[in-house]
């Protein structure tokens, strides 16, 4: 089978979107895509084709880039599109330039539109064989997956089973012109030193080992699949709104995850929080277990890269953004007939007639107490813990203030405003809903 079938079979599912869009750095890999894509196009009814080329200016020589991607995408009457990008200082110079570039493409991916990337199957075993020194687990070992959700669109790499050997036969038989980028020989970096010391050395020995390395990540992607899977199952029992769904936080309950082994329960919680956050390694998932096995009366929590997980009313719960901060302190309600934003806490309003004031809103220092009819003056901490609320968010409750007298506490029906309801104390928390 042909170079340009095997593309054309990988790109099948993809045949319907709205426009394909193709990462050109100018290097061999991907003019050899493009191409192909050219070459594709006067054959076959496709979508529309654009070049992309994210311009980093890391180096001098990279400057010249740019004008050799336009002629060559002048010769193939395929639009360009060149995105100029800012890498951020920090201890990866190799994934800062990544993510800079990554987020160049996600920006420019319209709905359903296809970014495709030239990555083939030596890239493919030097991904395994980088992650598997890094002491990753399946999900890591996995590699990269075909395909994957980027922006408002989709990730195609429709090379992964195309070697970089056929690669170069293609483009040396068509006489194309590429970049060679110097960076790609500095030794420094370690994916140069896999590609051009070890994978050579290994395929010295064992001819077949790139193959073989893609292979065990296509294992790895499947096991990886069905990790998913138990997943979805095991947070199925403990998914749910828990009663509060006002506040718009994302919750387990805790009591069917504790009947799981520790390995699933690591398992659910990788598929729960890789949405929120980067994914603990295998040292960390020590605060884990802290929080999973502290006293009932205690708060523990677990600070990840992206937020929290703090425990509650018999869940565990995802907190992340303004969640993080303390609201703001004391504010005066001068118009009470308007909305009152609360710094880091979302909006207050008042349904029905308003009170007289002047009126101002304050949070939990301790000590307070709130006239309840029928049961006198009573302890608000006695009251919160009645209603159930997790102790991380009753700091964040609003209460209403007069005169230095608390009137109402929002979102908590029958403590909220009077008891002939003339009026109540409406709160949206931060991503929450109004109560």
């Amino acid at each position: 089978m042909t170079l340009e079938s095997r593309l054309l079979a990988a790109l099948a599912p993809w045949r319907e979107a709205p426009a394909w869009r193709l990462a050109f750095s100018g290097g061999l890999d991907s003019s050899v895509l493009l191409h192909l894509l050219a070459g594709l196009a006067r054959h076959h009814a496709l979508p529309p084709l654009t070049a992309l080329h994210v311009h980093h200016g890391l180096q001098s020589v990279a400057d010249d880039w740019p004008e050799h991607c336009r002629q060559v995408c002048a010769q193939l009457g395929v639009p360009l599109v060149i995105r100029r990008v800012r890498v951020a200082a920090g201890a990866s110079l190799e994934r800062a330039a990544r993510e800079a570039r990554y987020r160049a493409f996600a920006e420019a991916l319209g709905a359903d539109e296809v970014l495709l990337t030239a990555q083939h199957l030596d890239d493919q075993a030097e991904t395994l064989l980088f992650r598997l020194l890094r002491g990753a687990g399946v999900r890591g070992l996995a590699a990269m997956p075909g395909m994957r959700p980027l922006g408002r669109g989709w990730l195609v790499r429709p090379l992964l089973e195309v070697s970089r050997g056929e690669l170069e036969h293609y483009a040396v038989s068509r006489a194309l012109h590429w970049i060679e980028d110097p960076s790609n020989r500095d030794l420094r970096f370690s994916r140069n030193f896999l590609r051009h010391r070890v994978l050579p050395s290994l395929a010295e020995r064992w001819p077949q080992a790139v193959g073989n390395m893609a292979r065990s990540a296509a294992h790895m992607a499947e096991a990886r699949e069905l990790l998913d899977d138990l997943a979805q199952l095991d947070l199925a029992a403990a998914g749910g709104e828990g009663g509060l769904p006002w506040l718009g936080l994302p919750s387990l309950a805790l009591a069917p995850l504790l009947g799981l082994s520790p390995a699933r329960q690591r398992n659910a919680l990788r598929h729960w929080l890789a949405p929120f956050t980067a994914l603990p390694d295998s040292a960390h998932w020590a605060g884990w277990e802290a929080l999973r096995d502290a006293a009932p009366d205690a708060a523990p929590l677990w600070r990840l890269a992206g937020g929290e997980l703090r425990r509650g009313t018999g869940r565990i719960w995802w907190l992340a953004g303004d969640w993080l901060r303390p609201p703001g302190g004391p504010l005066a309600w001068s118009r009470p007939a308007e909305p009152l934003a609360l710094p880091g806490n979302g909006f207050l309003r008042l349904q029905g007639e308003v009170p007289d004031g002047p009126l101002e809103v304050r949070y939990r220092l301790g000590g307070e107490a709130l006239k309840v009819p029928g049961r006198g003056h009573r302890d608000l901490k006695r009251l919160l813990n009645e209603r159930g609320l997790p102790a991380f968010a009753r700091g964040r409750l609003p209460l209403l203030y007069r005169k230095g007298e608390l009137l109402a506490v929002a979102a908590l029906p029958g403590l909220d405003g009077p008891v002939d309801g003339a009026w109540r104390l409406l709160w949206k928390p931060p991503g929450g809903v109004e109560v």
